[in-house]
């Protein structure tokens, strides 16, 4: 892998969906561990995130899943490793704004295709889903730090209090000082 290395020559391949660069290589996104022809209509990854690789072979050796959307690893890739794919860069991203927009495009798919196929396979929304790490990861902190509610829910990536306030009283029943008492009690 000496020479394989994201030179400008494959950036460019890459940011202009350069389909004569396929084969030659393949670019690995570190932050979904999603591989992709040169040439694929996903949203453009940050340089910094960008790994090459010689094969598909070497890709999946490296832990990597092909592309939904390109077909890197030659055939399409069966709906429930994608959606893997999917649940593991949302428990790895969920403190970031994530939208089903956003997750779609750095899952290399569409937004309605996406969320058809996340609710058939795992019976919730991919949203849902979302807002269930959110609230586990929420409980964790109030049951385990003293920080105020209002930080709590911004590092669980709820875009303000008020939001994270109604989302853990929904899911759980209490409030999420309702729900830090409690757990004091015990």
């Amino acid at each position: 892998m000496a020479d394989y290395y994201l030179t400008k020559k494959r950036w460019l391949a890459i940011s202009m969906n350069d389909k004569t660069a396929d084969g030659e290589f393949f670019y690995g996104v570190t932050s979904t561990k999603i591989f992709c022809y040169p040439s694929c209509k996903s949203r453009l990854p940050k340089k910094e995130n960008i790994l090459i690789f010689k094969s598909a072979e070497e890709a999946i050796s490296h832990g990597y899943r092909a592309c939904k959307r390109c077909k890197s690893g030659g055939a399409t890739l069966p709906d429930a490793e994608w959606i893997e794919n999917i649940e593991a860069y949302i428990e790895d991203n969920f403190a970031k704004a994530l939208t089903l927009q956003i997750i779609a495009e750095d899952c290399h798919g569409s937004p309605y295709h996406l969320h058809r196929t996340f609710k058939r396979i795992t019976q919730i929304t991919p949203i849902t889903f979302l807002e269930n790490v959110r609230i586990t990861y929420a409980k964790k902190l109030l049951q385990n730090s003293a920080l105020s509610i209002e930080e709590i829910g911004k590092q669980s990536g709820f875009p303000n209090p008020s939001h994270f306030s109604t989302t853990f009283k929904r899911q759980t029943g209490l409030s999420p000082n309702h729900f830090r008492k409690a757990i004091n009690k015990i």
